[in-house]
């Protein structure tokens, strides 16, 4: 099977791909053989698209957001005042602002009432 490598000195560290073909059913064992010996060298292993970039977590991209975050933008794309909001879930107003502003906490049983009345899963307010 061919295996193409390629390395570019810039500055004071070189660059290095591996480019490799291997039969579909050692794929898997090839991949995870791979990461084993870039993690023992200290290497992040980033996900990357079909296009080659590399995919981010939302906690990367948005370090100070907290679940109350979510529930604002919730509501900005159901187009819901708090109270409407309040009113779909069956709690008081103030619940839904002292819960955006992280005062209240969003308990599990919460977050599973928002996930239902809303379709969507309920993890991203944990």
């Amino acid at each position: 099977m061919p295996a193409h490598m390629r390395m570019q000195t810039t500055g004071e560290s070189v660059e290095i791909n591996i480019s490799l073909v291997v039969p579909a059913p050692e794929s898997k064992l090839v991949a995870e053989a791979l990461k084993g010996v870039l993690a023992l060298a200290g290497h992040e292993i980033r996900p990357v698209n079909d296009e080659g970039d590399e995919l981010y977590t939302a906690e990367e991209v948005f370090p100070d957001t907290h679940p109350g975050d979510m529930i604002k933008g919730l509501r900005a794309r159901e187009g819901l005042t708090q109270k409407q909001m309040a009113d779909q879930l069956g709690v008081r107003q103030h619940h839904i602002s002292e819960m955006e502003k992280s005062v209240r906490p969003i308990t599990l049983e919460m977050a599973k009432r928002i996930g239902k009345t809303f379709n969507i899963s309920y993890k991203v307010f944990l």
